[in-house]
């Protein structure tokens, strides 16, 4: 683990990003009382994934075909839930 000022890491982003690749932990202290862990995002960390965009694109094409349930209360909505 490495902790940094926001000067540092604005001066070399591209030697910290290439170390956080590689799995190191890297900490920007900005200021006295606030600082930030950065962690490269992965594709489990992205909402949008293929097949998010997939069940979405069925779930609209399920819509126009009139495959839906309408829920009407609070009741319902637990029992579609089985809640």
């Amino acid at each position: 683990m490495q902790v940094i000022s926001s000067r540092e890491f604005r001066q070399n982003q591209k030697k910290y990003f290439e170390k956080i690749d590689m799995g190191e932990q890297i900490i920007v202290q900005r200021g006295k009382d606030k600082s930030y862990t950065l962690t490269p995002v992965l594709e489990d960390d992205l909402y949008f994934t293929p097949s998010m965009v997939e069940r979405i694109a069925q779930s609209i094409e399920q819509v126009k075909e009139g495959k839906i349930t309408k829920i009407s209360s609070k009741e319902e909505l637990k029992k579609l839930l089985e809640i």
